[in-house]
């Protein structure tokens, strides 16, 4: 099969990524074999590849936001068939004992495992997944919609959770790429005021476009105080601006799995009256689960721009250098194998 390989970690523009042939993965007894059909292109795949998040195994293949269609299944691998449609996600394995796992923070587990970072992922024409983490996918959407869900809308979905937003409150979005767009739309079906702050003048009338109350650069004020604000961009000066954008009470989630050092903060103007500064870190399955029936009940959709898998690294520039709105997703266009 054809795959991408993180060769040589570094800046995009140097082409870090090679296009490669290798045997088609063999599936551990409690894994399915996928063949790939789309796969979205994550701001976490950036990461990898320019090194910002080491990799955790050389020449790895990057890609978390996988649809596909099982080929096989180990004699483990329960719960699926061959020809059922399935997701792949970022969060790969945990090891279910652990003190974390225990109490239902799976996604905190020191021994978990993750797709295209610590296993071959969806930059390639076929791939591997645990089955109990393997998402079913709503029926009648189509490979290339789903695809971004299973990363951008899923660490979405717990960011928000994170921010615990009241009913109708107001909801301050700092960065709107793939994740903030998906985000946007499920706080939006449940009640609440979106205010987005980004760079991109695309991204700002996509927010528009999507029903968002305002849209305005990255570090304005929003319009009016904030109940909770994510913040997408991987971008530390953010922290405090948003920070005081929040109302008495408020807390700001940050989405991201990597991000610039955060300035000083003022305790007075930035933390005082219990504000409150959150991470997020991975997510559990039931997040997964969850948010794929909520996109399903209120039809979140991805805006999405498609590359072909030949050109992966070329979506990644483009990823970079913010040349879209929405998400990028790869179309593996070649013919099936097996």
């Amino acid at each position: 099969m054809h795959a991408w390989e993180v060769a040589r970690p570094g800046p995009i523009e140097t082409e870090p990524l090679r296009f490669v042939e290798r045997p088609l993965p063999v599936p551990r007894p409690d894994e399915l074999l996928v063949h790939v059909r789309a796969c979205g292109v994550c701001r976490t795949d950036l990461h990898v590849g320019e090194g910002d998040l080491p990799v955790h195994r050389p020449h790895v293949t990057p890609g978390h936001e996988v649809v596909g269609v099982v080929v096989t299944a180990g004699p483990r691998a329960h719960g699926f068939a061959p020809g059922d449609r399935v997701g792949v996600a970022w969060l790969r394995r945990t090891d279910g004992t652990c003190r974390s796992c225990a109490r239902g923070a799976e996604n905190l587990c020191p021994a978990s495992e993750y797709t295209g970072w610590d296993a071959d992922g969806g930059y390639a024409e076929y791939t591997t997944v645990p089955a109990a983490f393997a998402y079913r996918l709503p029926e009648g959407m189509d490979d290339v919609a789903a695809a971004p869900l299973l990363c951008a809308g899923i660490i979405g979905h717990r960011a928000l959770l994170r921010t615990a937003l009241p009913p109708r409150g107001r909801l301050g979005l700092y960065g709107f790429g793939g994740s903030a767009h998906l985000c946007a739309q499920v706080a939006l079906a449940r009640g609440a005021t979106v205010h987005v702050l980004t760079r991109d003048p695309a991204a700002r009338r996509l927010a528009l476009g999507l029903g968002a109350a305002s849209a305005r650069g990255a570090y304005d004020e929003p319009p009016e105080p904030l109940d909770g604000a994510i913040l997408f961009a991987p971008v530390g000066d953010l922290v405090p601006v948003a920070l005081r954008a929040l109302d008495r009470g408020g807390i700001l989630a940050v989405a991201g799995i990597h991000l610039s050092d955060i300035p000083p903060l003022r305790y007075e103007t930035e933390l005082f009256y219990e504000k409150e500064l959150r991470s997020v870190t991975s997510n559990t399955r039931e997040d997964g689960r969850e948010f794929l029936a909520l996109a399903a009940r209120h039809g979140v959709r991805a805006t999405t721009h498609t590359y072909p898998l030949s050109e992966a690294q070329r979506g990644l520039r483009d990823l970079k250098a913010g040349r879209f709105d929405g998400a990028a997703v790869l179309v593996n266009d070649l013919p099936p194998r097996h």
